[in-house]
């Protein structure tokens, strides 16, 4: 009695090779998800203690304020792409991350009474 080939030996190992690089594609884009999720934190964080570091220093002057927040900036692990400071109010922006995972956060701070308007309009005027 003679034996009859089966045409789809072997087809385990090709589906578990694509299977293989399925999984190995999704990885990757988790990773580069993790990778520009971190960037966006870092940089946010870094933004956020820059303009405060800068506003408490404001009082001192623009370049004494401003080398404050790179300082900070510096200590995130971040770089000061931008400082600019109107009255007491600081205005920065960091930048985090490596390429092309690179993010840029502005971000504000100063004396709360400095800020807008917390006041509602009233319903005369509308």
């Amino acid at each position: 009695m003679r034996r009859t080939r089966c045409d789809d030996r072997g087809s385990a190992t090709v589906w578990t090779v694509f299977a293989a690089a399925a999984l190995c594609a999704v990885f990757i884009a988790l990773l580069a998800l993790g990778q520009a999720v971190v960037a966006r934190h870092r940089a946010g964080g870094a933004a956020d203690l820059a303009a405060l570091a800068a506003a408490d220093r404001a009082a001192r002057g623009p370049a004494v304020a401003c080398a404050e927040a790179r300082r900070v900036a510096a200590a995130q692990h971040a770089r000061l792409v931008r400082c600019a400071l109107t009255a007491a109010i600081a205005d920065v922006s960091a930048e985090a991350g490596d390429a092309p995972f690179t993010a840029r956060v502005r971000s504000r701070a100063g004396p709360p009474e400095a800020g807008p308007s917390t006041e509602r309009p009233s319903a005369e005027g509308l």
